[in-house]
């Protein structure tokens, strides 16, 4: 048997020694994770015994953090927005930032839904389906369309909104952007690809190497999604429809310039925890 306590020392100097970053808080997730204990624990019953089973799984998740692996990765799931989502390698890790988006649309899904009862979503490249099941779980009178092209990625997706609760009000649709699509909607989101091709090789192993490629590389500028999307999206707005997108760091004048050239106005922005402008929203002039 080890003691809770010592797990947790071994972790913090296992991931030390690797040259991790945020070691001691990773070797905590992954502690609390895999022996099923908390916080608290660690502070009233340090000398608990944890079982050799529980020991032996955080072996193996250290060895593949100290390889990389991402701790969400490992243990397969992340929260977002206060929702426990599956993970899988078709689907980017959803990250904090993100929520910058789901904050800016939240508001404008409420007043939709206050106006004609309800507020139907597009959701391009959905992946885990992180943003429009925040939405969801935060404006039950809203609906969505959940859109991706990778088969891996809608089956994640659909088993997060089954075990959420939320599956009724998302049906997941197969498509490259707007290919598969024909409805019109009253507000799109979408976090689409943007890191540059060329910096891609330069990102860290954590995202390079566990984040699908499809769901990272915006092409030689970072911008052609943002194209793609202002292009196509008129057609498939209701009279007084929002695009909102997330956008990389200084994208912001770029993706309003893609817009602008396309018949839309920035309507507003949102700054993630970093205070970088994450997500603009677009109103038809």
């Amino acid at each position: 048997m080890t003691t809770l306590a010592a797990l947790h020392r071994i972790a913090r100097a296992r991931l030390s020694d690797a040259g991790i970053v945020d070691a001691a808080l990773d070797a905590r997730i992954l502690v609390e994770d895999l022996t099923g204990t908390t916080r608290t624990d660690l502070l009233a019953r340090p000398e608990m015994d944890v079982s050799a089973e529980a020991a032996e799984k955080l072996a193996l998740a250290l060895a593949r953090r100290e390889a990389g692996e991402p701790v969400h990765r490992i243990l397969g799931a992340r929260e977002f927005y206060g929702l426990r989502l599956s993970l899988s390698p078709d689907t980017l890790e959803p990250r904090p930032d993100t929520e910058a988006l789901v904050d800016l649309a939240l508001p404008f899904v409420t007043s939709v839904c206050e106006e004609r009862g309800a507020c139907r979503l597009l959701d391009l490249g959905t992946g885990t389906g992180a943003i429009p099941l925040a939405i969801l779980s935060a404006e039950p009178r809203a609906n969505v369309v959940a859109t991706d092209i990778a088969p891996g990625a809608l089956e994640t997706a659909r088993a997060n909104a089954k075990a959420l609760g939320l599956a009724e009000r998302v049906e997941f649709v197969m498509s490259d952007w707007f290919g598969g699509v024909d409805s019109v909607f009253d507000l799109i989101v979408s976090n689409p690809p943007y890191i540059p091709s060329a910096e891609i090789a330069s990102l860290a192993v954590e995202v390079r190497s566990f984040d699908p490629l499809r769901a990272l590389d915006g092409g030689a500028d970072g911008l052609m999604p943002y194209r793609t999307i202002a292009r196509d999206a008129g057609g498939h707005l209701a009279p007084g429809g929002a695009v909102m997108v997330e956008i990389g760091a200084g994208q912001g004048p770029d993706v309003a310039g893609i817009f602008a050239e396309q018949g839309f106005r920035q309507a507003g922005s949102r700054r993630d925890l970093g205070g970088h402008e994450r997500a603009l929203s677009f109103l038809r002039q």
